[in-house]
């Protein structure tokens, strides 16, 4: 009996034991760089983890650049006459179709070009009326060929300038009706009124006037732009026609528009040694806007590369980590351990090269690391 009960107390001891051994393991805690997350706590800080695998990166070149207008979709219009606003038609916004009015100038150009066709019609006559004199006289030998020579040349010039004053007047009148002093100024394409720069009163400079004319309408379509960048002459041999171009703006800082280099200049700057360079992008929303500041990102030398996407590389102070899926802990959570990494960031490439810290299978956190590095 004695014997027994020894045993029983032994049995006891033991399985307490156990118990204190297993409830230490559920309690342990991470070691430094390290962070365990139950499948819970991994659900709700939306952790994702993947396999480092090779990619598709490509080198970038970073440069500056500038919204532009399509040139082949925008009409910049000017008043070929001086003269003062009456009446404006167009609004800013509005769509117009080629011909519209967009605003009426009184001008005296028109009266003027009209008198000038006049004076070139009588002076015409009488030089014709001359010639055909001299012409008999000089055949009846009654003229010298002086004379004649002369009646001709007087009579060319009166047909040179008639046909000039009537170009300038049907240039006022868009080529038929009745010339008035006001001047109706038209939108010389479709599309929408961009700019307006005139209001109803003030006085306009025309574009034969020999002053200094102000642009009055922008007319065109925003739908695509161009965006306008300079790369540097040692960059300019790894940049080709078609290559893949990323354009982020101020305005829209996650906003990425993606696009093609569509044309090279043939010329070098030679103050800034730079090369002009352009693309297109489609803007149906309307959100690129002429003139805005653009970061442009030009993608080059496409090459394969083990690689991870942004997200997946973490700065903490003066490292560059990530955190990588190392197993389980004894009590079933999922350890994570930080690894310092050394990467070439580039800005055109969705994927960033690995140059050594990582390799090839391992899982990381791809998604959510920024939480994992609070809790180390």
């Amino acid at each position: 009996m004695q014997r027994l009960r020894i045993l029983l107390l032994l049995l006891s001891v033991g399985a307490a034991g156990c118990k204190h051994e297993a409830a230490a393991a559920d309690n342990a805690e991470a070691p430094p760089g390290q962070a365990w997350l139950t499948e819970t706590q991994i659900k709700d800080a939306k952790i994702e983890v993947a396999p480092v695998d090779e990619q598709d990166v490509d080198d970038t070149i970073l440069t500056s650049g500038r919204v532009a207008f399509d040139d082949t979709k925008v009409a910049h219009v000017y008043s070929p006459v001086t003269g003062r606003v009456t009446h404006i038609d167009a609004t800013l916004g509005q769509r117009v179709k080629q011909g519209d009015p967009l605003a009426v100038i009184d001008s005296p150009d028109m009266s003027i070009a009209s008198s000038d066709v006049g004076k070139a019609e009588a002076d015409l006559s009488a030089a014709e009326h001359d010639y055909h004199r001299k012409k008999d006289l000089f055949e009846q030998h009654a003229a010298s060929q002086a004379d004649y020579e002369q009646a001709q040349d007087n009579y060319l010039k009166a047909k040179a300038e008639i046909d000039r004053a009537r170009q300038k007047l049907r240039l006022f009148r868009g080529g038929g009706g009745q010339v008035t002093q006001g001047y109706a100024l038209t939108a010389p394409i479709e599309g929408e009124v961009i700019a307006r720069n005139v209001s109803p009163g003030i006085e306009v400079q025309g574009l034969y006037g020999g002053g200094s004319p102000v642009e009055l309408f922008t007319i065109g379509e925003l739908d695509r732009v161009w965006v306008l960048a300079d790369v540097y002459e040692m960059d300019l041999a790894r940049v080709k026609v078609g290559s893949p171009v990323i354009v982020k703006v101020v305005a829209f800082p996650e906003k990425v528009f993606s696009g093609k280099l569509d044309w090279i200049s043939g010329v070098l700057d030679p103050a800034t040694r730079t090369v002009r360079v352009r693309c297109s992008f489609d803007n149906a929303d309307g959100l690129l806007k002429p003139e805005m500041f653009a970061t442009v990102s030009i993608s080059v030398d496409e090459k394969k590369a083990l690689a991870l996407p942004h997200d997946a590389v973490i700065r903490m102070g003066d490292q560059t980590v990530i955190f990588a899926e190392v197993g389980r802990a004894p009590d079933g959570r999922m350890k994570f351990e930080r690894r310092p990494v050394s990467v070439d960031e580039g800005e055109g490439s969705k994927w960033v090269p690995v140059q050594h810290g990582v390799d090839k299978g391992t899982r990381v956190v791809v998604s959510g690391g920024i939480l994992l590095s609070g809790m180390m």
